[in-house]
């Protein structure tokens, strides 16, 4: 007798192959048999006639490992769960939970603060990724996870928080502590080359960090250094630490931001006319060009035997933290010397014309050519506030930064500066270059969403206040319904396998993403008539739809729509040599 039987459901095994007809038979933790048992018997069976059955999601690009050594934990990603994902790959962006080690402790605690508005020094009870990875498993995870090792950390300790090339030394003191954190379990290296302090190494670094990666055979992913006018160099960087190391790479979350020049606040004028009448009526100016090429130019790596694959979110809208728009170099040293520099108004000149002046020149690593210069590239408008840490500024969550300029009569950026005082730092925006979400831009997205070697990711953080990411509550049940469903831009199996079958195995997550026998029990059961979901930049936290059955390691997570709690059924993914 089976522990879980899974009767007449549509099955689309992950992999791309045509749905079929059967039943699914579910021992333990493991899927050990598939095909027509009539005659079979379980202890739970699931009649999923008129539904599909498919592996559970898996996002590729996911912050909420920095969530999980919560107490609240199941809690705080009970919405990942019930929109389908049972596996994440965390720890990106150069940012994650370990390792934290000296010299560097107390910039690292600061650098991950400043990012997720609690305090590390006192919530992590580790310091080096082994006893991150104890203590996760001994407190039991709500899903499964697997974590990269965050550069950010790496650099940290290995050269400080200054605005210059690492020394060999530096480099190899890092190289000590990746290679300790890969044989504690870690899957490989993330990278946020937009981000400081991850925009001031060079390539020669992180080809020397994939020295590293290629002895356990880790993956090597990337924010990018540049997501505009140096896309193609960018994703060229990328390709080079596999090709140099013979290693796995990943272009994390891509998208594309054009670099308008002098022209710009016109050519955004227009943008965001055209997003606001494509409410209405269809606009039919075609932007998917430049992500299609970025997707020609990964898949001609993988065409010359480049390991390189890539990741996208279903959504026009990013989110990061509002210090991440400001120059590299007033984001040198401590929170303290940060914030000080902002109280300066002669300093707060100086940011703003580096922010209106700045040229954005490969290798990004000069003191005023970042290309996370959003401002300059999306305009003041482009950010609207996703979380602050003090009630006496909530109301301001999902306001425009110009919108709190206009209401405190100030600048914008003068605006934004007050904000980071006022709540010490910690403020997170979402930002976009119309609407969040809009009909218009989203056209950009086209090719990614239907690409069948493009997976699809969430880019999830979810701390427990502010806004969160629409995504966090339903990115793949949007995905199904408006570009499988919807727009019919891509086949359901391989929309499936996009979700699943595909970052499983570029990330080498043994026996996960496909329904198979002898894989983990992994399994949903979906209603394709209702999957949606409705979540949006204004009411981010609707629940989604159609997604009944959610089964984690052989275990019923959701049940009929209902989540079942405390069963704490994830495993941490961690990687081996062998």
């Amino acid at each position: 007798m089976f522990d879980i039987l899974i009767r007449n459901g549509k099955i689309v095994d992950g992999s791309g192959a045509k749905a079929y007809e059967g039943d699914l038979a579910i021992e333990k933790d493991k899927i050990v048999a598939m095909g027509y048992l009539k005659e079979a018997q379980a202890k739970e069976e699931i009649d999923a006639k008129g539904k599909v059955v498919c592996p559970g999601f898996v996002d590729p690009h996911s912050h909420a490992d920095l969530s999980l050594h919560k107490d609240d934990a199941e809690a705080l990603l009970m919405p990942l769960i019930k929109q389908g994902i049972t596996t994440f790959v965390g720890g990106n962006c150069g940012m994650g939970a370990s390792p934290i080690l000296e010299p560097g402790k107390e910039t690292i605690f600061t650098y991950i603060e400043v990012f997720s508005s609690f305090d590390p020094e006192k919530e992590f009870r580790w310091r080096r990724t082994g006893e991150y990875f104890d203590f996760l498993e001994n407190k039991g995870i709500p899903l499964n996870s697997a974590i990269l090792v965050p550069h950010g950390l790496l650099r940290l300790h290995g050269v400080g928080p200054e605005n210059r090339y690492a020394t060999d030394e530096e480099i190899q003191r890092m190289a000590r502590a990746l290679e300790e954190s890969l044989d504690a379990g870690g899957i490989g290296m993330s990278t946020g080359l937009q981000y400081y302090p991850g925009s001031q190494s060079d390539t020669r670094e992180l080809v020397e960090l994939g020295k590293v990666l290629r002895k356990y055979d880790g993956i090597f992913t990337s924010h990018l250094r540049s997501y505009s006018n140096t896309l193609d160099m960018a994703i060229d960087e990328v390709a080079e630490v596999a090709r140099e190391n013979q290693i796995r790479a990943q272009v994390s979350h891509l998208f594309w931001v054009p670099d308008m020049g002098f022209i710009g606040p016109f050519i955004r004028s227009l943008i965001r006319m055209m997003a606001s009448l494509a409410q209405w009526i269809p606009v039919p100016i075609p932007l998917e060009k430049p992500i299609a090429g970025a997707i020609e130019r990964i898949v001609e790596n993988q065409d010359k035997g480049v390991n390189i694959s890539v990741d996208v979110m279903p959504t026009t809208t990013g989110f990061t933290h509002l210090l991440a728009f400001f120059p590299p170099w007033a984001l040198e040293g401590d929170r303290t010397q940060v914030l000080n520099r902002l109280k300066d108004r002669e300093l707060r000149k100086k940011m703003l014309y580096s922010i209106e002046h700045g040229k954005m020149e490969w290798p990004h690593t000069g003191p005023d050519s970042w290309t996370l210069n959003l401002f300059r590239l999306m305009g003041w408008e482009c950010a609207h506030i996703m979380a602050v840490k003090s009630e006496k500024n909530k109301r301001y969550e999902g306001m425009s930064l110009v919108e709190i300029a206009r209401e405190r009569g100030v600048h914008p950026f003068d605006a934004g500066c007050d904000l980071l005082l006022e709540e010490d730092g910690h403020v997170l925006v979402f930002e976009s270059i119309a609407e969040p979400d809009d009909l218009f831009t989203e056209r950009t997205t086209f090719p990614s969403m239907s690409h069948p070697k493009v997976m699809i990711s969430t880019d999830a953080v979810l701390m427990g206040f502010g806004m969160p990411s629409p995504l966090f509550y339903g990115c793949y049940p949007r995905y199904l319904r408006r570009y499988h469903k919807e727009l019919k831009l891509v086949e359901l199996e391989t929309a499936i396998r996009k979700c699943t079958g595909l970052p499983a195995e570029h990330f080498k997550l043994k026996q996960r993403g496909l329904l198979k026998e002898g894989y983990f029990a992994d399994v949903l059961v979906i209603d394709l008539d209702r999957i949606d979901s409705q979540a949006c930049f204004k009411k981010p936290t609707e629940q989604p739809s159609g997604v009944d059955e959610v089964i984690i390691n052989g275990k019923q997570i959701v049940k009929g729509g209902i989540f079942q709690r405390g069963l704490n059924a994830g495993s941490l993914l961690k990687h081996s040599k062998n």
